[in-house]
């Protein structure tokens, strides 16, 4: 889905614009048979972008039914353990300043990505938040179109499943050449990368895919990635900690604009989110709308953000995971999502 303004307009063939166009704003895009031309380009300030190089004249489902004689569906591997109303609204933008060199290097090089994201997804200079405070103001002079906030959804979402598997992988062989335990660190990365993947199937139900562009932000991202986790754990963590900070940024600017009513198709009463996220989050009836889609998806990028700076806090060869611990004295669990800058070591071990 992008923007029909005139400054960034999707070029679609005439053949095709008549039915592809009209399905964008329809409740129905959560169905599994929508299917879209492939080939999108963004004509912006005098240049074009390619977001696919497919041929246009190739449909394709990104989730076609796959029957069987005995299967009825595949169940997810780590089922979505839930919000209560309050937790979902309680999730603010928070920042945690740097401390260590390693934070600070960690800091700066997730601003240049996020200025990078900010410019190949087309957000003007109107649109962006007061650069004091990058992370924590969520008031602009100009709000975002659903088009432009959906490439933004997609673009952050598909590199955001990147540094749990990256990590997992990467402490998963670490395990096996110390004939050593993980204590539980590999399982909740594993499950944050799947949750992530979760979040951009749910948008890619609701949008064009910009297949070159993913591609590419993959390649490049999971290699650094790799390279970084071998190099240091803990200022790879702080780094996601700081991706998860702007995620929350993100998705809380979308939602203050849904409600102040500048993304209308989205405040639709007949607009539904995909069944996927649904039965995914398991939404009740009557919560089904786009900000409440947005609510469970920035709840995740919350605890997503304690727990990378948390897992940066610690002691990245021995310590155990606080997150999957049972506790002494019948204490819970640390609850990463209200603590926005992660836990200190002496808290949780």
């Amino acid at each position: 889905m992008l923007s029909s303004r005139a400054s960034t307009k999707l070029c679609v063939p005439k053949q095709l614009s008549r039915a592809v166009v009209p399905l964008l704003h329809q409740s129905t895009l959560g169905s599994p048979g929508f299917r879209v031309a492939a080939l999108v380009s963004v004509h912006q300030h005098g240049t074009t972008r390619y977001f696919s190089t497919t041929p246009v004249t190739h449909l394709r489902d990104f989730f076609p039914a796959k029957e069987t004689e005995n299967i009825r569906q595949t169940l997810p591997a780590w089922p979505h353990h839930g919000y209560t109303e309050q937790e979902m609204l309680d999730v603010v933008p928070a920042h945690r300043e740097p401390r260590t060199l390693g934070d600070w290097a960690a800091w700066k090089f997730m601003r240049f990505c996020r200025w990078g994201m900010d410019l190949f997804t087309g957000m003007e200079k109107e649109q962006s938040v007061d650069k004091k405070n990058p992370t924590t103001a969520v008031n602009s002079i100009k709000p975002l179109t659903e088009s432009q906030w959906m490439i933004r959804f997609i673009f952050l979402e598909s590199i955001a499943g990147v540094p749990g598997m990256v990590a997992g992988m990467l402490r998963h062989l670490h395990s096996l050449r110390r004939l050593k335990r993980d204590n539980g660190w590999i399982e909740t990365l594993l499950e944050e990368s799947y949750n992530e993947r979760m979040h951009l199937l749910t948008f890619m139900k609701m949008c064009l895919f910009m297949k070159l562009m993913l591609i590419g932000a993959q390649g490049v991202y999971f290699n650094a990635l790799f390279l970084s986790y071998l190099i240091s754990p803990k200022i790879t963590h702080r780094f996601v900690g700081y991706l998860e900070e702007e995620a929350v940024h993100t998705y809380t600017m979308c939602i203050k604009q849904i409600e102040e009513g500048h993304l209308p198709k989205w405040s639709d009463p007949n607009f539904t989110v995909p069944d996927l996220a649904v039965k995914y989050w398991q939404m009740p009836e009557g919560k089904r709308s786009m900000k409440d889609l947005i609510l469970y998806i920035r709840a995740d990028e919350a605890c997503h953000r304690g727990v990378n700076h948390t897992l940066s806090n610690l002691d990245q060869r021995e310590d155990p995971n606080p997150f999957v611990s049972e506790y002494k004295g019948g204490r819970s669990p640390p609850r990463p999502a209200s603590k926005p800058e992660g836990y200190e070591r002496a808290e949780v071990i």
